[in-house]
């Protein structure tokens, strides 16, 4: 079986090292409900993922996000057996902030530093240590 092909955003709050990134709680009743996620969702077929990014983002969160570079794209099987392709897409929103999710029941700005505090939802686990490992190589080398 194919892994299931899943974008995320990891949405930034400015431009700096120093800038904060929103994380998502998967509201009760949803698969991995009480975990921490970056926003996103599959990718339907035919779609571009950076395409699928952008709706999925407009569809859950009601906002716009400028889709930016790769960040992280690994495959997690999942404890049922199926597996996950998630790319995490660094993204800048295009407008308001988002204040309400189809999918979340709470929306927290963080600084990177702050993110492996949560319980994540497995997927979301390599691109939250590599923007970790990232944010603390760069502390060192100032």
């Amino acid at each position: 079986m194919q892994p299931l092909l899943v974008v995320a955003a990891v949405i930034r709050d400015g431009e700096a090292d120093g800038a904060r990134v929103l994380v998502c709680r998967r509201a009760p009743g949803k698969d991995a409900a009480g975990r921490w996620e970056f926003p996103g969702g599959k990718v339907e077929s035919g779609e571009l993922p950076e395409a699928a990014l952008a709706r999925e983002i407009r569809e859950e969160l009601g906002v716009d996000v400028r889709v930016g570079t790769l960040l992280d794209r690994t495959v997690t099987v999942r404890p049922a057996g199926r597996a996950i392709d998630l790319a995490c897409y660094d993204c800048r929103l295009v407008g308001p902030a988002p204040t309400a999710s189809t999918d979340h029941d709470e929306l927290r700005w963080l600084q990177v530093g702050q993110l492996a505090g949560l319980n994540w939802a497995e997927a979301d686990m390599p691109a939250v240590t590599m923007l970790t490992a990232r944010t603390a190589m760069t502390e060192e080398d100032v």
